[in-house]
């Protein structure tokens, strides 16, 4: 990884200042980061959709399940954008084995709860390692942050499940007055089952980025406690 090459300025950072700059990083470049990903997203939420018939809590756990896919496509934008690249969907497109493959089968299944696999999502997709070098790195890079990592994690998982009940109280909320109980039970009959889906399939949609985001500058924080990079680029703008 080229540091002179970075878009942004690097110093050494508490994580909780590291998860706000990727808050930023999501601010400043929201626009590309929906519009390239918005494929892949729907894909997923039309995937999950189609297995309701299974059960009416089944779209929600294949769309959980299948986040880390979501997550790489996110990641791609957003290690772009670090160096300054924008990026649109071809791009995507072009660098689909690496995006959608690398790493992917462990995503899905041993790293799958992992509480910390934002944090480490960058090390097997960006760095490019054999499985144990992988392992090994990813050990470097979680050695004495796991409670960080852990606890940006589960702060975005309130969130989330914060933006998925306020969903379902504004519905309800909006139901005419004496008729609240009523507008519960017609959201949970079995025919308008999949109504349940989609408060979680939005919330999804606007937290995930941000989670994504946190995970990366948290990981970009620890390379620069680990190898210096901040006096790296500093002493290449000196010297050019």
């Amino acid at each position: 990884m080229q540091v002179d090459a970075l878009a942004m300025v690097l110093r050494p950072r508490s994580m909780v200042e590291a998860t706000d700059l990727g808050v930023r990083m999501v601010q400043t470049h929201a626009g590309q980061l929906w519009r390239t990903v918005w494929p892949v997203y729907a894909l997923v939420v039309v995937l999950a959709a189609a297995c309701i018939d299974l059960g009416t809590w089944v779209p929600s756990l294949v769309l959980f399940w299948l986040k880390p896919w979501l997550d790489h496509s996110l990641l791609f934008v957003l290690s772009r954008a670090a160096f300054g690249q924008s990026t649109s969907f071809a791009d995507l497109l072009r660098a689909r084995r690496a995006v959608w493959l690398r790493g992917l089968l462990s995503a899905l299944t041993v790293q799958r709860l992992s509480p910390w696999r934002a944090y480490t999502l960058p090390v097997a997709q960006l760095e490019g390692q054999s499985t144990w070098a992988r392992s090994v790195r990813r050990a470097i890079i979680l050695q004495g942050q796991r409670t960080h990592a852990a606890l940006m994690q589960f702060a975005f998982a309130q969130v989330e499940f914060s933006f998925g009940l306020g969903f379902w109280a504004l519905l309800v909320w909006l139901a005419p007055p004496g008729q609240r109980e009523g507008a519960l039970e017609w959201l949970v009959r079995d025919r308008d089952s999949i109504l349940l889906f989609f408060p979680y399939a939005l919330t999804v949609l606007l937290v995930e980025p941000y989670f994504v985001a946190a995970g990366f500058a948290m990981y970009l924080n620890r390379r620069v406690q680990l190898e210096a990079w901040d006096l790296e680029q500093e002493f290449r703008h000196v010297f050019g």
